[in-house]
């Protein structure tokens, strides 16, 4: 049998992309830069907002203001590469880059499933503690939490990361993919990686299901104690609750679909990609700022300003 040689190290790597035509390259570049254009100004607009109405210093505006954040950051560490890749011929990205990109994708990805446990449970006090709510989410324990989602997101890229990086690489470097992520680069190792493939399913995919299992549940039980008991504003309560049920959903599913099974390559795989990593990102402030009304009102409040403003300089 033929040995490999495992002294000769992949440097870099080579993006198939989404498509071979020009024609569809064009026009994706066009469609994914209004979409990432239209995720910078939602969730800014989230974040601006937050910051400066008065009346969004609440738990729950704290959160969707660090929600809008990590969206962005998560939005970023793969749509400008795609983009760039669309309107050039060689698209290819080095051993190290690829490394990172992988990182901080996972970093922000984790980062952002913990945070959405983070939301359910500030529903869940908000709920059933109405008069214990600001003394239980005081800020201290926002500001906690928020840093156990970043940490738990940091500690879960970790794994993914020491556990790609330490396979060799001889050979094969061209990846079915747009971005570096594990699926795609594990697939390229001179070794047999079925172990490690059972970990990685493990650590992603088994997480995310019991995660996303955990959320629906928990959002089944607000809404029965919504319905089922004479609540105070009980018809923002089921809207904002809605809401993340709808963000939870659009981003659960995906990578279930991706990452909670064997690596093996299926025909929707980049598409599914595309809608995880470059549309849901724009749809989270969508979603929450159409169904908020307080939010929609804060908005136009900021923009009134911002319009006064502009005409008192002119």
């Amino acid at each position: 049998m033929e040995q490999v040689n495992f002294t000769t190290t992949v440097k870099e790597f080579l993006l198939v992309g989404l498509t071979q035509s020009s024609v569809m390259q064009c026009l994706l570049f066009a469609v994914c830069l209004v979409i990432y254009l239209m995720t910078w100004i939602g969730n800014l607009t989230i974040i601006i907002t937050v910051i400066t109405d008065h009346r969004l210093q609440t738990p729950m505006y704290f959160l969707l203001g660090n929600l809008a954040f990590i969206d962005l950051s998560e939005s970023s560490v793969t749509v400008p590469k795609m983009l760039w890749d669309l309107l050039s011929k060689h698209k290819t990205i080095t051993f190290g880059g690829c490394i990172t990109q992988m990182f901080f994708f996972h970093f922000t990805g984790g980062a952002v499933v913990f945070f959405l446990m983070v939301l359910a449970l500030d529903r869940y006090v908000a709920i059933h503690k109405p008069l214990h709510y600001l003394t239980i989410m005081k800020q201290s324990t926002c500001k906690g939490l928020v840093a156990g989602a970043w940490l738990g997101g940091f500690v879960h890229s970790i794994v993914q990361v020491v556990l790609t990086i330490n396979l060799p690489f001889c050979g094969p470097n061209t990846l079915d993919n747009f971005y570096c992520d594990v699926p795609q680069v594990i697939k390229l190792a001179c070794t047999d990686t079925y172990l490690v493939e059972l970990l990685m399913v493990s650590n992603s995919g088994l997480l995310t299901i019991i995660i996303f299992i955990i959320l629906i549940g928990s959002y089944t039980i607000i809404l029965v104690k919504i319905r089922t008991h004479v609540m105070e504003r009980k018809h923002k309560a089921l809207s904002t609750c809605g809401a993340q049920i709808m963000v939870v959903s659009i981003h659960f599913v995906p990578c279930i679909f991706i990452y909670a099974r064997p690596f093996q390559k299926f025909t929707m795989d980049k598409a599914i990609s595309a809608l995880y990593t470059v549309i849901t990102p724009m749809l989270n402030p969508m979603i929450y700022t159409l169904r908020n009304t307080e939010m929609k009102n804060a908005i136009k409040r900021l923009f009134s300003k911002m319009i006064s403003a502009g005409k008192i300089k002119l």
